[in-house]
């Protein structure tokens, strides 16, 4: 593989591993302050037992989503170093700022909001946990006006190809941020409310934290089954700004070779690129271009209509149709379980097993719908870093391809022994909810961490 495939192919690794993160942390923030509110209305020791150990959960995330966060940094300037230097008058304003305004309102509160309690008084805790929340949010807008800026260019001139600002409230609030933005906080408190009902339903499954985890299963189902019609309706007016913007990017998720009206939602396809066709197609006539247009009789662009200047097709409609179907998953589980819960009073003792079976293999499930919609994003733009300005190619670096090959194998292997020390502390704490400090946990990551690397060496 030449460099540039290795680098594009380290830059998926890294941002698939960074965004399961702030992923949780975004609203994960939010669930905490009002945890932490419940508690001070109620005086309810299950309330205050909640909101410690997702405390626990938070800083766990918020470490690794800084750790990886970093590489992702880093990486502009040893894979992309020309987009730095095309595209830096407008990219490290707003990295910078991410940092200033977010990223130290984060860390300046967070050692109050984990090690304060009993130590501050009662508001100023409750201030702190606020303005870690407010943080988490704030980081999510500033890298989403970049990401979203990328996508449809706004604000700015190009002088001897050098992109310079000319309204930085165009580029903020380009034409694809306000959908982009809403659209990904959703998807962050639906990866935290599967998370919170996966995680209390194991508890009841094997019987610890029961109080907390009946207020952590009822917070997390109610808020999935309100949360998921919105997200239906935020994404189909994301699409629809889409195909206004980049209709090749909908063209390779529907898999519309050919300029047609009419067009069908395929089910499912395999597309080739080859062929310019689908195999194995699922179709129902006319149903893509209700959706897109609201027109059974609407046109869709085909990607001939975008000769060299379209993305890969097949890895764009897979991840869409993995998004898709797991939210529609979700809608079902959220609805279905929160009804059968409160059949049954939301008591434990009444809960269906085979109800809290399903929610506990759902926990990350907001995880995979998330990273399968940063696929479609990301992917979805190529071959453009900068839609319709700047091509990947003309950016990539002269690093040596094994070198960028070395490293990408390195990233690969750390990754999976981080998640798999991750996913299984927080089984741990789990468990054992009050055995386990936030400082505990961390350091549990590391020596999880250096067990599988330790276990994979002597393989």
């Amino acid at each position: 593989m030449d460099a540039l495939v290795l680098a594009r192919m380290q830059f998926a690794a890294n941002i698939t591993f960074h965004i399961l993160f702030p992923t949780i942390s975004i609203a994960l923030g939010w669930l905490l302050l009002f945890f932490r509110w419940r508690w001070l209305v109620t005086h309810d020791n299950a309330w205050l037992n909640v909101y410690r150990f997702w405390t626990k959960v938070f800083a766990l995330s918020f470490a690794l989503g800084v750790v990886s966060g970093i590489t992702m940094s880093f990486q502009f300037g040893t894979n992309w170093p020309g987009f730095m230097e095309k595209a830096g008058n407008v990219a490290g304003p707003l990295l910078a700022y991410e940092v200033l305004t977010a990223f130290f309102l984060e860390a300046g509160f967070l050692g109050i909001m984990l090690f304060g309690h009993g130590r501050v008084s009662e508001r100023i805790h409750l201030m702190a946990t606020f303005f870690v929340a407010f943080g988490t949010t704030m980081s999510a807008f500033w890298i989403l006006a970049l990401n979203s800026w990328m996508q449809t260019p706004a604000g700015h001139e190009i002088v001897d190809g050098v992109f310079h600002v000319t309204s930085w409230a165009e580029v903020l609030f380009n034409p694809s941020f306000p959908y982009r933005f809403t659209h990904m906080l959703i998807a962050s408190a639906l990866t935290c409310a599967f998370l919170l009902a996966g995680v209390s339903a194991w508890q009841l499954l094997r019987g610890s934290a029961r109080a907390s985890a009946l207020l952590g299963l009822r917070t997390g189902l109610t808020l999935a089954a309100l949360l998921i019609p919105v997200q239906i309706f935020v994404g189909d007016l994301h699409g629809l700004n889409t195909l206004e913007h980049q209709p090749q990017k909908i063209a390779a998720m529907e898999g519309v070779w050919k300029t047609e009206k009419g067009a069908p939602l395929l089910l499912f396809a395999l597309p080739d690129d080859a062929a310019r066709s689908n195999r194995f197609a699922l179709a129902v006539p006319g149903l893509a271009s209700f959706i897109l247009t609201h027109d059974f009789a609407g046109e869709i662009k085909g990607l001939d209509a975008f000769p060299g200047a379209h993305p890969p097709v097949l890895p764009v409609f897979l991840a869409f149709r993995v998004m898709v179907g797991m939210g529609m998953l979700m809608l079902a589980v959220s609805w279905g379980g929160w009804w059968l819960a409160r059949r049954a009073g939301w008591q434990a003792e009444r809960l269906p097993r085979a109800l809290l079976w399903v929610l506990a293999a759902m926990t990350f499930s907001g995880w995979v719908a998330t990273v399968a919609g940063w696929w479609v994003t990301e992917i979805g733009r190529q071959p453009f870093i900068v839609y319709g300005l700047l091509r990947t190619a003309d950016v990539v670096s002269d690093v040596p391809s094994t070198m960028i090959a070395t490293t990408l194998a390195m990233y690969i292997t750390l990754y999976v022994a981080l998640i798999l020390a991750y996913v299984s502390v927080i089984k741990y704490m789990a468990e054992k909810p009050e055995q386990v400090t936030a400082t505990d946990a961390l350091d549990q990551v590391e020596q999880r961490k250096a067990e599988v690397l330790g276990t994979g060496a002597r393989a």
